[in-house]
């Protein structure tokens, strides 16, 4: 979640290696954490299926997915602040891998609340853990590696994404996360070796309780809310866009998110340079605008593969959004970072969390190529308060 905390390097001491075993380590959980991700995008339409849920309740069912994270996120904080990131993302993994398998077995509507609560709070939980481990990291290696690690994580996505369809028509719904789940398994026990051991910081808790009154971190984290409304969106609904209104096979269901992962993971790899190169309000514009045609490419595409460029566009936008608007939130002049961060990323993750639900409300009565074409709007409001990015530049002036 803290994409760009820690990016000035501490002390005089010159950078360490570019890879470690540390870094490697923590790659492996967020390419781990989005391969699951991507994965439950081909597995939506499934899970709806299987509990007879029409759009509306589908969305409800998303609302729980929000509900849980969003519970488990602050759990999840105050145990790092007590037992540091490496325990706590130890056990977040390996409780966060059977939830895939968990939804998959549901057969009624009470169990399929209860499942998809603790899919999303231990997203949400190992989500915590292994930004603050990576937050730890780059102190350690005095480097930046944040948007790497997002990328890995986009990465993640689109392998989960991209397969998932293929592997459930050639091994099944059950056949396919029990793979998945094994997979996950292996990923685990390779990285938690070189996972880095971190001290508790148990002075962050009084930190993160207090909020600012000032209207500026707000601001910035109505920016990062409405960057991440239309991630939420692709990922929890473009399956489904694809399925039943433009008449995709299953294979084809899951590659709209991995079209929008891949375009995302490679833009991600290149943020950090690209923002230095042209500024952090430039590429915050350049970004709103290749979003907007993107979407609204997607919404209005007559055709799965015009809708799937559509797609890979929105993800070239939506990739740097984000962190730059973290960025931003953690260099406000005259507030703490992390005081500043608690907020932008709070407003940003209630977005991909909560929109995708209520987007279920609205897709009863209307369609997801409206939504699809609607939601651009958001992203003019991005525009239009893009001039509170110049604060991202202070990481690069300082």
């Amino acid at each position: 979640m803290n994409e760009l905390a820690g990016m000035t390097a501490p002390g005089n001491a010159g950078p360490a290696p570019l890879v470690t075993r540390e870094r490697a380590a923590v790659a492996i959980l967020f390419f781990l954490n989005g391969m699951v991700i991507g994965a439950w995008a081909p597995k939506i339409p499934f899970f709806s299926s299987a509990l007879g849920l029409n759009e509306l309740m589908l969305g409800v069912m998303l609302f729980v997915f929000g509900v849980g994270s969003l519970v488990m996120m602050p759990v999840a904080g105050l145990q790092i602040a007590r037992l540091g990131s490496r325990r706590v993302v130890e056990i977040t993994t390996l409780l966060f891998i059977p939830t895939i398998v968990l939804v998959t077995l549901v057969d009624t509507i009470w169990m399929g609340v209860i499942a998809i609560f603790l899919f999303g709070g231990l997203t949400g939980a190992m989500d915590v853990a292994m930004n603050a481990n990576a937050v730890e990291v780059e102190r350690n290696m005095r480097r930046s590696i944040m948007s790497s690690c997002h990328a890995f994580w986009s990465l993640g996505g689109l392998c989960g994404a991209a397969t998932g369809g293929l592997l459930i028509a050639a091994l099944g719904v059950i056949g396919h996360v029990l793979l998945l789940a094994a997979v996950c398994l292996v990923l685990f026990f390779v990285a938690r070796p070189m996972i880095l051991s971190d001290a508790p910081h148990p002075g962050e808790v009084s930190q993160r309780a207090k909020m600012p009154m000032t209207l500026l971190p707000w601001l910035i984290g109505l920016v990062a809310l409405f960057s991440m409304v239309p991630e939420g969106t692709v990922l929890d609904w473009s399956a489904l866009y694809l399925r039943n209104e433009l008449n995709a096979s299953t294979e084809m269901s899951g590659f709209a998110f991995a079209a929008f992962s891949f375009t995302m993971a490679i833009c991600r790899f290149a943020g950090d340079f690209v923002r230095d190169r042209f500024g952090a309000v430039n590429t915050l514009r350049f970004c709103a605008i290749a979003a907007i045609c993107g979407l609204v490419l997607a919404g209005q595409a007559g055709s799965v593969p015009f809708a799937m460029i559509g797609f890979a566009l929105a993800g070239i936008g939506i990739s740097n959004m984000v962190p730059i608007a973290f960025s931003a939130g953690g260099n406000i002049p005259g507030l703490a970072p992390g005081v500043g961060l608690s907020v932008v990323t709070t407003m940003g993750y209630s977005g991909i969390l909560f929109a995708p639900s209520l987007i279920g409300f609205v897709a009863e009565h209307t369609s997801l190529s409206t939504i699809y074409t609607a939601i651009p709007a958001l992203l003019v409001v991005v525009l239009l308060l893009s001039r509170l990015a110049r604060h991202a530049d202070r990481v690069v002036e300082d």
